[in-house]
């Protein structure tokens, strides 16, 4: 595989490269990541099966999209590729800074200038893409109620089902999910989709934001993930805030969107998410 890796990254970047050295990295999941240098060029290298493909090429696709329509600093994706039994994609390596940083409220204006762009009149994306390794649909709806109550806590419910964990009559909670979020008045905003402490950092001190599932939606989305597993520091929902205030409501419905990520775990992970979930689930019905 890594002839292959080292043939595409040649024609990507219309010189020879072959890598001297191959680092393999920490993972939080199955994918296996490296760092790859050829003594002067360096490479973020993801490894997962074959058929992971498309989940490879739906990423370039979104860090692009960010790249084109935001003020962080987004990796390029130099290439993707396959082998026999191999799927990769390669990335402009970025070392980030260390932490503790200070400009977290410059990742917060840079999160609003880009939720402020409302160039989509809809719901959805122009394909489906991911969430981690889960898949997550994106077909375009008009109202937002509809789109997060089928196309997000649907979708994982459905998963959840087919793997004969019932946490919830899906029929029952989708109907209410859409009730709940009726009145909430939406312009789509283009969405990194999985916004957690874990998908950022800095870069000599410029935001950047990475692993993007990218759809349109309801920018509080965003905002509510930054919130659930490792909530950002002050200075980031200050200047967010100052450049593009949450709407009235934002506590509740904040409960609502966490759902989806804590349901995505619940799928990849079960254990403690499902209990979660069950928890998260129980609030809503109150």
């Amino acid at each position: 595989m890594w002839n292959t890796v080292n043939e595409q990254i040649s024609q990507a970047m219309h010189f020879d490269f072959k890598h001297t050295s191959k680092c393999q990295l920490q993972s939080p999941n199955s994918d296996k990541l490296f760092q790859i240098s050829d003594g002067i060029h360096q490479y973020f290298v993801k490894v997962a099966h074959r058929n992971d493909l498309e989940r490879f090429e739906n990423e370039a696709h979104n860090l692009k999209l960010l790249t084109q329509e935001s003020l962080f600093m987004v990796p390029d994706c130099i290439t993707t590729g396959s082998s026999i039994e191999f799927s990769f994609i390669v990335l402009e390596w970025l070392e980030l800074d260390p932490q503790p940083h200070t400009n977290w409220h410059i990742m917060g204006s840079h999160l609003a200038s880009l939720h402020l762009k409302h160039r989509q009149a809809m719901f959805g994306f122009d394909h489906d893409n991911f969430i981690g390794p889960t898949a997550q649909p994106n077909r375009w709806h008009k109202k937002w109620n509809i789109f997060f109550a089928e196309e997000r806590i649907g979708w994982q419910l459905q998963l959840l089902h087919e793997k004969g964990i019932e946490l919830v009559d899906k029929d029952y909670f989708v109907a209410l999910i859409k009730n709940m979020l009726h009145s909430h008045n939406v312009q789509p905003s283009l969405l990194h989709g999985d916004f957690w402490r874990g998908n950022m950092g800095f870069i000599h001190s410029v935001p950047s934001i990475f692993d993007p599932s990218c759809y349109y939606g309801d920018r509080e989305v965003d905002i509510a993930m930054s919130e659930l597993f490792a909530p950002l520091p002050d200075a980031f929902y200050i200047a967010y805030n100052k450049h593009y205030p949450l709407s009235q409501g934002y506590e509740q419905r904040k409960l609502i969107y966490q759902l989806y990520p804590i349901l995505n775990h619940a799928n990849i992970f079960a254990g403690h998410y499902l209990t979660e979930a069950k928890q998260q689930i129980e609030l809503l019905l109150k």
